[in-house]
């Protein structure tokens, strides 16, 4: 992109001067990591708005460690660096920022022991990821990754073939998005969201041991609809025909931001629309990013 900078190698440059090798290991065999971070615009403030950052960078460094990649920043260097690089794009609009570290070793070996390890910054405006407020979902018959696989608590580049191809499968079919289960048929989550059902007036949501990214938009999600709502939230094991017979369910993500899901396997949920305790999640959570909601000021983090 002609106009726009991102953070590499140290320093914020011209993104079109960035020149990364066809031999790199990152490119070659996904040996890397990533994040998905928004910042916010709130018009009414002129105002940018990081949401998060510190958990999302606390998690980075987390699948690095796990990856074997040594990054020389802190959680706080990060913050501050994505601040600056916003600043630089002058982004006056909702934004999707994308860390991502990677072995830069030009070896051919996919070996995690080289010590060419890199970082780049980039981002972009993002509005609507969906492009729609109800989804219709089914689930793929490609099985979610395990922990002694690709460990899904992390986010390693490599594991997202796996998301691709489970969307590649259920959107060719003509369903907007896919749902995973796991090997001992629990439902997990989606290609890139959370997954969340309301049943008998709670809010259930699978484990962190049924293979799950442990999502931090989904933790918000959690501490809203118990602190704000009153909704007892359980995590545990759902299967697939009990997801059929939920009143309502929805995905949570960064990119998907919380989005309804009306159908699974052409069965319709509840009403066949977004129902209350969605609709009301969503209004909250659109709030929380914006900083209009000062118990939770601190999630946001201010560009100008």
């Amino acid at each position: 992109m002609d106009n726009t900078y991102v953070f590499y190698e140290g320093k914020i440059v011209p993104e079109n001067e960035v020149h990364i090798s066809v031999r790199c290991k990152g490119f070659n065999y996904g040996l890397g990591c990533f994040e998905g971070i928004r910042a916010y615009w709130d018009e009414g403030e002129q105002q940018l708005y990081g949401f998060r950052m510190k958990e999302h960078y606390e998690r980075l460094l987390q699948s690095c460690k796990t990856l074997n990649i040594q990054l020389p920043y802190t959680v706080d260097e990060l913050c501050k660096i994505t601040l600056e690089l916003l600043k630089k794009n002058n982004y006056r609009t909702t934004t999707y920022i994308r860390p991502l570290a990677f072995k830069g070793s030009n070896q051919v070996a996919p070996s995690l022991l080289d010590d060419d390890d890199r970082l780049v910054i980039y981002c972009q405006p993002l509005g609507s990821y969906a492009g729609k407020d109800e989804l219709k979902v089914a689930f793929t018959s490609w099985e979610r990754l395990g922990d002694n696989m690709l460990p899904p608590r992390t986010k390693p580049t490599a594991a997202y073939l796996n998301s691709g191809l489970a969307s590649l499968e259920v959107v060719r079919r003509g369903y907007d998005e896919a749902l995973f289960l796991t090997r001992n048929g629990h439902v997990c989550e989606g290609p890139g969201e959370n997954v969340f059902m309301v049943r008998r007036g709670k809010l259930v949501t699978p484990p962190p041991s049924d293979n799950i990214l442990e999502g931090i938009t989904r933790d918000t999600v959690m501490m809203l609809a118990k602190e704000e709502l009153g909704i007892e939230v359980v995590e545990r094991s759902i299967t697939r025909t009990e997801l059929y017979a939920a009143e309502e369910i929805f995905f949570s993500g960064t990119a998907m931001e919380v989005t309804a899901v009306v159908e699974v396997d052409d069965r319709a949920i509840g009403t066949n629309h977004q129902g209350p305790v969605c609709k009301q999640l969503k209004e909250l959570f659109m709030q929380v990013t914006t900083g209009k909601i000062k118990k939770y000021a601190d999630f946001c983090m201010s560009v100008y």
